[in-house]
Parts: structure tokens; sequence; C-alpha cells
């Protein structure tokens, strides 16, 4: 490990990882960030800290999102990370305030897909995202990292399980955070996100053409950070 972070001072690259939601992107992300000394930023959570803006302001309307108070909103909605001393992750900040349990409800999570899709949206977080990795020596994860926030990426990762696994996995993260959860609700919740977000007219999920595609459907946590190690050595002695 000595090895790589000497390697980090002199120079740095930028890592993006996509894919599927429920697919443990954030978890990987954050454990390799951690591991080698770059900054973690977590595009998902954006959109749903926007997401949780428009629940709290009563945006969601019968006939869907009230897109005309959102875009008007959207200079204002301030969107930051906050490292949490004792565990050593970034926590989300919605102007300001600590919001890292209520974007991950089930609430917000069966409606951050229509609301990511908004070409507004996606343009106003995509120009944040840009600004947090000029520096590079980054980790982001998110739905479109690799094909336009970061298309130039030294590194591409591209994550996929079966729709099962993940909402097993989601439906165990819940319990275990004592939310309740119903498993064939989040079931069809995962189903319905891969279809809006593999349709959608703006920046679709969809595998960059020199990503690397990482089916952990079968994999441990282990199994994964020294898959991505293996990764990260090969790009930056490569």
């Amino acid at each position: 490990m000595a090895a790589i972070f000497k390697w980090n001072i002199m120079k740095k690259i930028t890592i993006a990882i996509d894919g599927y939601s429920s697919c443990g992107k954030s978890t990987m992300a954050k454990d390799l960030a951690r591991e080698i000394g770059y900054i973690y930023i977590d595009s998902g959570a954006m959109y749903r800290a926007v997401t949780l803006y428009c629940l709290d302001n009563n945006l969601f309307t019968e006939e869907g999102i009230d897109t005309e108070s959102l875009k008007k909103a959207m200079p204002d909605i301030r969107i930051s990370f906050l490292l949490d001393k004792d565990t050593q992750r970034p926590i989300t900040c919605l102007n300001g305030q600590p919001v890292e349990d209520r974007i991950r409800s089930m609430e917000v999570s069966s409606r951050v897909s229509p609301v990511a899709a908004l070409d507004f949206v996606r343009e106003a977080l995509v120009k944040q995202q840009q600004e947090m990795g000029k520096a590079k020596g980054i980790v982001m994860d998110g739905r479109d990292i690799g094909t336009v926030v970061f298309p130039d990426a030294e590194l591409k990762i591209f994550v996929t399980a079966s729709a099962e696994i993940r909402a097993q996995r989601r439906y165990d993260e819940l319990k275990a955070k004592g939310q309740d959860a119903s498993y064939e609700d989040i079931l069809n919740n995962v189903k319905e996100r891969d279809y809006i977000d593999q349709n959608r007219a703006v920046s679709p999920l969809r595998q960059a053409e020199d990503a690397i595609l990482l089916d952990n459907s079968q994999l441990t946590i282990e199994e994964q950070k020294r898959w991505l190690a293996e990764q990260f050595q090969r790009v930056v002695h490569g």
C-alpha cells in the first residue's frame, strides 16, 4: 500500500464507477477511495438529495413533478459532503443539513429516477461533479460518470448483478437500519429503476466502451476489494 501512496503523490487519476442501482457501487467506491487516499464523491446521493428537496417542498404532484418550480429552485439547492469522524465516511448534506439517512429511504428511492431523468437537474449536478473532479484523485460512482461526467477517466468500472440479488441486498440494508421494508416492493422498484435509467432521454445508463465489467452477484466484499485494487494497480503502473 505504501507504494500506492508514493505513486499518488506524483500523479493522481480519476476513477469512474457506474452501474445498476443497489449493486454496492457506493460501498466499493468509498472503500477504494479510503484505501488509496482519494476523495470519494457519491453522485447518486446528489440526485437523491434533489429528490428529497422535492418531497420536502411538495414538488411531487398527481401529474408528476412540478418541473417549473424545481427549475427555479435548482440554483439554490446546495449539495455538499462532510466526513463522519467516527466512520470516516462521507455524509450527504442538503443546503448545509445532514440528510444521509433520509435520502436512503424507500420514499426517496421510489422517486429518484424521474428526478434524475430531468435534463436541467442532470446539467446542474454534472457541472458540480466536474468542478469537484478537476484536481483528480477522486473516485465517483453513479450512472453516467464514465460516459458523461468524466469520459476521459483513466479507470472505468461498470457494475452489475441480478435484480433479485440487488433487491435482497437493499432489503437487508433497510432492515438492519430498523426501517420497514417489503422485498417484493423493493424488487419491483429495482426493476423499474433499471428500465427508467436505461431508457431516459438524457444520459441513459450504459457501459462505456472502455469500462471494465464487474458482475458482483456472487462476490464477497473482500473479493471485490481485491479485484478493484488489482485494476487500480494495473492502471497506475501500466
